[in-house]
């Protein structure tokens, strides 16, 4: 019975990573290469300016749209996504900006994410 407890407890797992635990100090995760971006056209008068980001990596992560009218990327850029818990009085909730890691730091929120799509930034952490 002891071989056997031992033969379980070393076993190795088929997911190697962080443990659901850990997770939670995960905050920037690389996203891919800055490769353009196209703006998204408003719905109604009133509604911010988006754009939407390409990077090399976005058979992975799709195009990321963001808040902003224009886009201070470079072609090349590495891009991360950050997320930074943000409290306003007593409750709190996760906002998502990309940002380059250049020494010119460029960074923009996340549009889909500040919507409440909060699946999608589970997916990506």
């Amino acid at each position: 019975m002891l071989f056997i407890l031992a033969g379980v407890s070393c076993a190795v797992t088929k997911k190697p990573g962080l443990m659901p635990e850990d997770e939670l100090f995960v905050t920037r995760k690389y996203v891919g290469n800055f490769v353009g971006f196209e703006a998204i056209d408003t719905v109604s008068f009133g509604n911010p300016y988006v754009l939407s980001i390409t990077t090399t990596l976005d058979t992975i992560y799709g195009k990321i749209s963001v808040y902003s009218k224009k886009c201070d990327f470079v072609p090349g850029d590495r891009l991360y996504i950050r997320r930074v818990f943000q409290t306003t009085g007593v409750f709190g909730s996760w906002i998502y900006n990309i940002e380059n890691e250049n020494t010119t730091r460029v960074s923009y929120k996340i549009s889909e994410f500040r919507n409440g799509d909060k699946v999608l930034a589970q997916r990506w952490y």
